[in-house]
């Protein structure tokens, strides 16, 4: 007999750099990540496309996205409100 775990979405903070689509907006999550071998930090960006349903978030916004069901291609987030 299975047993259902709640599974935890992941959750990520960043910048909507373009909002130029219907109810999708890319944002971008930078990170501080140090170098395995010379232990320097550098940041790193990472663009990510999420459901915006309305188009109510705003290029310059600081927005949380959450984990969700694949929507098309490439949108697998969602803006958290």
């Amino acid at each position: 007999m299975e047993t259902k775990t709640a599974v935890q979405k992941k959750t990520l903070v960043g910048v909507v750099v373009s909002n130029k689509m219907k109810d999708t907006v890319s944002v971008a999550v930078s990170a501080y990540v140090k170098h395995p071998k010379y232990k320097k930090y550098s940041m790193r960006t990472k663009k990510y496309l999420a459901h915006d349903p309305g188009n109510t978030a705003q290029i310059g916004d600081k927005v949380t996205i959450r984990s969700t069901r694949p929507l098309s291609k490439h949108k697998h987030f969602e803006v958290v409100k």
